[in-house]
């Protein structure tokens, strides 16, 4: 698997790119060196199943390496933002607008070069028929290698690439004179993310206007203004207040102690969500407010602050704050583009028109119970901006008894984590189901040696503190030391001791007796859970099994392994926006993309044997979805044997009527030897993603006996798993 660098990992030195974070550790970052006539980029590759990852080096007169299962770009969002046809023609229609006379146009992010050559038709400069004009040109700028190498295809292909000059650098290291002839008179991005600032426009837009901007230039777009409003949901608030939840469950486990209330907790920040998709679960408690407004065609401020008297519309407990953003593209301010949520009634709300993935909108969380709110009642927001993200602090005008946050201090310990992994540990039936399994497991043994295989502080918390004969080797491979000092922390108030707790602080691929002082493992555990591997297909969390494959030579016999097995499931779906969203490209805005389908990983008009890869995503997020079978079993994974290839095959009837665009894919684990404890991960559990195999082309389908001519009323799916890559390839045969 080949993954991007996130621009979570400096967002000043964004690589401008829309990118599906795989996996990546913090501490690395892009490498980029050049020599007179070639630029070499590291790229990072990582193995799911063992979790090592390595620098891969691609140099710009070689191709970018594929694997026949996952292209390097297709995990980005860049096929689902040109495929939303609302921001290409809101874009065309203000470049348009903007773009009158023969300028220097600076296109930064400028991805395969929409808006490059928009820009360059606009002006006359595109036309390779038209008479060379000196006066026209347009500078592209693009950091990311791979891409570059596409938007040199799409701009040969359509015959652009005349007046536009296409330089593989960051805005942020141009320079007038050397790189480009002079200060460009118009800017046109779209370097925003869900939250707006996270791709770095603050500090790319301030470089923009220092270095390369003229004086007073016109912009695309020319404002963006966001919103917020405060709502009530039980939904948000079990991803964040795991103190609470877990005080519900009663079960002894303590992951968060009386007065450690935030020693383990999700980061401070916006996160990105689908919120039309838990509408009926959100209670408003506000009218939409203004908070910030970024102008484009001027110097913008690293840092902002603005304060915010809000009346409450109902009585109910804020959760959460709900935020989007506008955007005004042309200066008069008859163009518009909206991220808002489709129960917002506005003229310029573009929402309700396309379901998209790239752009969502944002969800900060109250912390712990939330804070309680009368009709009426006017309560005090401030809202605060750095180079890169914004916060809010939500405290009501007239003080309250209530506490809302422990005594923890803020330079403490804190562990922290993605909030689903919050609302799991927090959920009462999860947490008696792994309870239970390591109960029933821990009894069959008088003074086990269990090693937890994966960074589940809660498997190794309910062992200690079940059995005070057991000794628990914790691998943690990818909390480490952090996982460490948490478990000391929270040691005495489950009543275990860190004399039987250990936590291996080394990473091995061989292992042997003098690991375990010489002793044989009894139990081996998992749920399976891996830090950091969040967005990755639910088939490479079977890494477990390949860490119990290394550790067989200090196995015992009769070993207990939990999960015992894994088992992939399926089931046939409509999912109408998803696939719109992935679909493959033909002409946008007049402009050719076909070129990039495959790179991009598209699905329908591709060349056999092409496909589309699968990928990851929450089911329950991805639009309008239909259900068009039963579940079914794919294949299964027995973790009582070392890691090997695997097959699959079953004969699926389809149960309702529709137009099948693909399969969901999940696996459900198998806890015990009885088969009574299963823990699914399925779209009906929304704290896990699911894998999702898209048709090239949609079928129509009915059901068995009731099938219509043409329609296909059942599909042979057949299923491999290749150990050594960790990748699952799925064939389907409709009937």
């Amino acid at each position: 698997m080949f993954s991007p660098i996130s621009k979570a990992l400096n967002p000043s030195l964004s690589l401008r790119a829309k990118i599906h974070l795989i996996w990546i550790p913090h501490s690395l970052k892009l490498t980029t060196t050049r020599t007179m006539s070639t630029q070499r980029v590291f790229q990072l590759k990582f193995e799911p199943l063992t979790g090592k990852s390595e620098w891969i080096v691609i140099d710009e007169n070689e191709d970018v390496p594929e694997t026949s299962q996952e292209p390097l770009l297709a995990t980005t969002s860049y096929l689902d933002m040109l495929n939303d046809s609302c921001r290409n023609s809101a874009y065309r229609l203000a470049i348009e607008k903007t773009v009158t006379k023969p300028c220097h146009v600076l296109d930064i992010g400028a991805g395969t070069g929409l808006l490059s050559m928009m820009a360059a038709r606009a002006m006359g400069s595109g036309d390779s028929t038209a008479k060379h004009n000196t006066e026209g040109m347009v500078t592209a700028c693009e950091s990311y290698l791979p891409m570059v190498k596409l938007l040199r295809k799409v701009m040969h292909i359509n015959g652009m690439g005349r007046n536009i000059n296409v330089i593989n650098k960051r805005s942020d290291e141009l320079t007038v004179g050397v790189d480009v002839v002079s200060r460009a008179d118009v800017l046109v991005s779209e370097i925003l993310d869900s939250e707006l600032l996270g791709e770095g426009l603050i500090p790319t837009l301030q470089h923009a206007h220092d270095m390369l901007l003229v004086e007073n230039p016109l912009v695309v777009p020319f404002r963006a203004t966001t919103y917020g409003q405060l709502v009530e949901s039980t939904s948000l608030w079990k991803l964040h207040d795991l103190h609470t939840n877990e005080a519900k469950a009663s079960d002894g486990i303590h992951l968060v102690p009386t007065g450690l209330h935030t020693i383990l907790r999700v980061k401070s920040q916006q996160y990105a969500m689908h919120c039309d998709a838990i509408t009926k679960e959100i209670k408003l408690l506000s009218e939409p407010f203004k908070i910030f407004e970024f102008d484009f065609w001027k110097r913008p401020d690293s840092h902002g602050e603005t304060e915010l008297h809000i009346k409450a519309t109902d009585d109910g407990r804020v959760n959460a704050v709900v935020s989007w953003w506008v955007l005004q593209l042309d200066q008069e301010g008859t163009i518009f583009y909206s991220t808002a949520p489709r129960w917002i009634s506005s003229p310029i709300n573009t929402s309700t028109k396309d379901w998209c993935d790239h752009w969502k909108q944002c969800v900060w969380f109250v912390q712990g119970k939330g804070m309680p709110i009368c009709k009426g009642e006017e309560v005090l927001l401030n809202a605060s901006h750095t180079e890169t993200s914004i916060s809010y602090n939500l405290n009501p005008k007239i003080p309250r008894t209530e506490v809302t946050q422990d005594n923890l201090k803020t330079e403490d310990f804190q562990l922290i984590l993605p909030p689903e992994r919050i609302a799991i540990y927090g959920d009462g039936e999860w947490r008696l189901c792994m309870l239970t399994a390591i109960r029933n497991a821990l009894s069959q043994r008088a003074q086990p040696l269990c090693v937890v295989a994966d960074d589940s502080v809660f498997s190794t918390i309910c062992i200690a503190h079940l059995s005070k004969t057991a000794h628990v080797l914790s691998l943690f491979p990818g909390l480490g030391d952090r996982g460490a000092q948490y478990l000391e922390t929270v040691a005495d108030a489950n009543g275990f001791s860190m004399d039987h707790v250990e936590v291996l602080r080394k990473r091995k691929t061989c292992w042997t007796m003098d690991d375990t002082h010489q002793k044989k493992v009894d139990l081996l555990i998992g749920e399976p859970y891996y830090y950091g591997n969040d967005g990755m297909l639910p088939w490479q969390n079977l890494r477990f099994w390949k860490e119990r494959t290394m550790l067989d030579p200090i196995l015992s016999e009769d070993v207990l392994i939990m999960p015992r097995k894994g088992i992939l499931k399926a089931c046939a779906m409509s999912l109408p926006d998803l696939w719109n969203s992935r679909r493959s490209l033909s002409k946008i805005e007049g402009f050719d993309h076909a070129v990039v389908n495959t790179t991009l990983g598209a699905c329908g008009d591709l060349s056999p044997p092409k496909e589309g890869p699968s990928l990851p995503f929450f089911i329950w997020q991805c639009g309008e979805i239909k259900e068009l079978s039963e579940v079914f079993t794919v294949m299964e994974f027995d973790h009582s044997k070392p890691i090997s290839q695997c097959h699959g095959k079953a004969l699926v009837e389809f149960t309702k009527p529709g137009i099948c665009h693909g399969f969901a894919l999940w696996i459900d684990w198998v806890m015990d030897v009885e088969n009574s404890i299963v823990l699914s991960t399925g779209p009906d559990k929304r704290y896990w993603k699911q894998g999702v195999k898209l048709l090239a082309t949609p079928v129509t389908v009915g059901t068995k006996g009731f099938g219509r001519t043409g329609e296909c009323c059942s599909t042979l799916i057949e299923a491999s798993f290749d150990p050594s890559s960790g990748e699952v390839n799925i064939q389907h045969t409709f009937s």
